[in-house]
């Protein structure tokens, strides 16, 4: 029988050190949805950025009770094994809401996230159990690992109070970023929620305390979005074509016969090619065509 996990607050030392405000509970229905509460309700505020630095939020729960994915998806979690982390982060409306760029958002969370845990497994002289263990971005947003999911992320633009809304909107204003990222650290091949689904743990061997490795994977995610974002604001046409490059390394889907699912329950079948400059995807279908696809769950066959 599997013992049920209970929840304590998160420990973040690393973390705290480097980021502008840090809340933790030891459990909320969403870190996402928490934030953007206290964003809301006035009481998780973010200091203008100065200088090209910018403020990072953090708001970490040890479980999370209605954990949200893409297209509705639920995350699932559990506590002492899963990291549940959100990062809040302020920057302008005009690049938040500009379709020809806004797409990379999402792309820079997940290079963070792998930034992020490849740093953290250097650092204590971990070591994957194989070579091919490397971890990759599934387009859009899930971390995958020998084709399994490890880790999902989830975006959401969020206007704060004393921005204003509708006719009072002024472009040069700024608005909130709450990017949601979910990762299987220390979880047991036992405990994986779906035949889908995998953990760090059962790739790479060395790793520290789930404790340690939460925080410090955590602090890097902050100093990324600070960095990766700050770079992207000052030239979103140029970050978004270096990007391209370096999302094409780890790119899991790239040269896969993939099925793209839409909110519609229509398909497409194709083999994915690549990113267009707003960071869609590319899929090629049997006929030759190439097809842009910005919004779906993409799966391989």
């Amino acid at each position: 029988m599997m013992i049920a996990l209970k929840a304590a607050t998160p420990q973040l030392p690393r973390t705290t050190a480097v980021a502008d405000h840090v809340v933790a509970v030891d459990e909320t229905d969403s870190t996402n949805a928490l934030a953007v509460q206290m964003i809301g309700d006035g009481s998780l505020t973010l200091p203008d950025h100065q200088d090209g630095e910018l403020a990072v939020a953090v708001v970490a729960a040890d479980r999370q009770t209605a954990g949200r994915g893409r297209n509705g998806h639920k995350w699932v979690s559990q506590p002492g094994r899963c990291s549940t982390m959100s990062y809040a982060v302020r920057i302008p409306r005009a690049i938040a809401t500009d379709e020809s760029v806004n797409g990379w958002l999402q792309m820079i969370a997940g290079l963070v996230t792998l930034d992020a845990l490849n740093g953290m497994i250097e650092e204590y002289g971990a070591a994957p159990n194989q070579p091919d263990c490397s971890l990759e971005l599934k387009w859009p947003n899930d971390v995958f690992c020998h084709g399994l999911k490890l880790g999902g992320l989830l975006s959401e633009l969020v206007i704060p109070p004393s921005s204003g809304t509708g006719t009072d909107a002024d472009a040069d204003d700024d608005v909130v970023i709450v990017f949601g990222v979910g990762l299987n650290l220390a979880l047991g091949a036992c405990r994986l929620p779906t035949p889908q689904s995998t953990s760090l743990q059962l790739h790479v061997s060395g790793l520290p305390s789930f404790g340690e490795m939460r925080d410090a994977v955590a602090e890097r995610q902050v100093e990324g979005f600070r960095e990766r974002l700050a770079k992207f604001i000052a030239d979103p046409k140029g970050q978004a074509e270096s990007l391209r490059e370096e999302v094409k390394a780890v790119c899991w889907a790239r040269g896969r016969q993939v099925e793209a699912h839409f909110t519609d329950g229509t398909t497409l079948t194709g083999e994915a090619i690549g990113l267009n400059e707003d960071a869609s995807l590319i899929l090629r279908t049997q006929d030759g065509t190439d097809h842009t696809v910005r919004t779906a769950d993409v799966g391989v066959l």
